[in-house]
């Protein structure tokens, strides 16, 4: 794992200094590329994950394909090894809560089905070809990786969660010279007011900040003047006076803080400075997007709704809905 890294480093190194307006940031980057690395190296799990990531093939894909809603790697007649024993080393970085992928003929199906989101997202998107994205909260890296098949020029990823960074290396050792990199840090580690990136993404964030409006300034001084912002977020019914505040946990996460309604980010968003603001999908979560496989074989949605009405949490609050909105810097 430690090549890997190494070389992940040189590689996110030599892009920094191809992709011109990054440069003035590339040693705190790769600062906060090791600081990340050090932290994964010291979790408790991390020999597990080593020990599956290194089990698998040690081979070129004969193809890969970023633009289905299965990301594939390569096909199972890639390699003489057996799908029983890559799926036994895939198995090793268990939970795998965002997807889903195919590698080498092994389908991993994720706890969320994060195609369905992109497909509510990606139609509304200005053109990702050439430009320069981050993409914050980023899990395992599935959005990443669409956005590069988009034509992303550079994409960074940034999720402090250390598995994530194992599941987004499971990828990326076979594809090493794609402009893809994940950060493993949030996003009070990136340096203020870069001002550097034509599309910022922020998706399933803003109800874990306790400042939300902190969160927005954040994002907002990430993003070139003129650059696009994609916000998803749960949102509630309502006016723009409605946000729900739980009292305790909400769908049995501990660290929700704000849910508004629609019209409220809306409003949150137009006095942090943003312009041309529209929301573009609502949609309910279902219980075929999130829920329970062999690959995350955790609590899931299911376990967070009330079993007799499924349009409310456990604890009675209304059930996750989620709202895409895009604005301007």
């Amino acid at each position: 794992m430690n090549d890997y890294r190494d070389q992940e480093r040189a590689r996110l190194k030599n892009d920094l200094q191809v992709v011109t307006v990054l440069q003035p940031y590339q040693d705190e980057l790769l600062h906060l590329f090791d600081r990340g690395w050090g932290k994964i190296q010291r979790h408790g799990d991390v020999q597990r994950w080593q020990t599956g990531f290194h089990a698998l093939p040690h081979i070129t894909p004969s193809s890969i394909d970023l633009n289905a809603d299965v990301v594939r790697i390569g096909a199972a007649s890639d390699t003489e090894q057996s799908q029983t024993s890559i799926r036994q080393a895939l198995q090793a970085m268990h939970p795998w809560r965002k997807g889903p992928f195919d590698i080498f003929g092994v389908h991993i199906d994720t706890e969320w089905h994060s195609d369905w989101k992109w497909q509510r997202v990606q139609p509304h998107l200005s053109p990702l070809q050439g430009r320069n994205i981050l993409d914050v909260g980023c899990g395992s890296g599935y959005h990443m990786w669409r956005m590069l098949g988009e034509g992303g020029n550079f994409v960074l990823g940034i999720d402090p969660t250390p598995l994530f960074s194992m599941h987004f290396a499971t990828l990326k050792h076979y594809q090493t010279d794609a402009a893809a990199y994940l950060l493993p840090v949030g996003i009070d580690d990136m340096p203020e007011r870069m001002h550097r990136f034509d599309s910022v993404f922020s998706m399933g964030i803003l109800y874990h900040r306790k400042s939300p409006i902190e969160h927005l300034n954040q994002l907002k001084d990430l993003l070139c003047s003129g650059g696009e912002l994609v916000l998803e977020t749960l949102v509630i019914d309502g006016d723009a006076h409605t946000c729900l505040t739980p009292q305790g946990r909400y769908a049995k996460m501990r660290n929700v803080w704000f849910i508004p309604s629609v019209k409220m980010v809306e409003i949150w968003l137009q006095r942090c400075g943003f312009k041309h603001i529209r929301c573009v999908d609502v949609a309910w979560t279902s219980l075929d997007e999130q829920r329970s496989t062999d690959w995350m074989q955790f609590e899931s949605l299911p376990d967070f709704l009330d079993p007799n009405d499924t349009r409310k949490t456990i604890e009675a609050y209304p059930a996750p809905k989620r709202a895409v909105l895009i604005a301007e810097a």
